[in-house]
C-alpha cells in the first residue's frame, strides 16, 4: 500500500477519535434507556460502532500507518 499523506493520517485519526467518543456517549446513554425496543436499537448501534472502530484499528495496524 502507498504511504498515506499527512492529511489522510489526520483524517483517519479524527475519524477514530469521533467514533470512540460516540461510542462512549452511546454506552452512557444506553444505561438511561428504559424502553425495550429503543434499548435494542442502542445496543445494535453500540455493536456497529465497535465494529467500525475495530475495522479502523485493523486498517491502521495492517498498513503500518503509525510507523515512521
Amino acid at each position: 500500500m502507498r504511504k498515506l499523506a499527512e492529511g489522510e493520517i489526520i483524517s483517519l485519526t479524527g475519524l477514530l477519535k469521533f467514533e470512540s467518543d460516540g461510542l462512549a456517549i452511546s454506552r452512557a446513554m444506553e444505561a438511561l434507556i428504559t424502553d425495550d425496543e429503543l434499548k435494542k436499537q442502542a445496543e445494535s448501534g453500540i455493536l456497529a460502532a465497535e465494529g467500525r472502530i475495530k475495522g479502523l484499528q485493523q486498517f491502521i495496524n495492517e498498513n503500518g500507518v503509525t510507523r515512521v
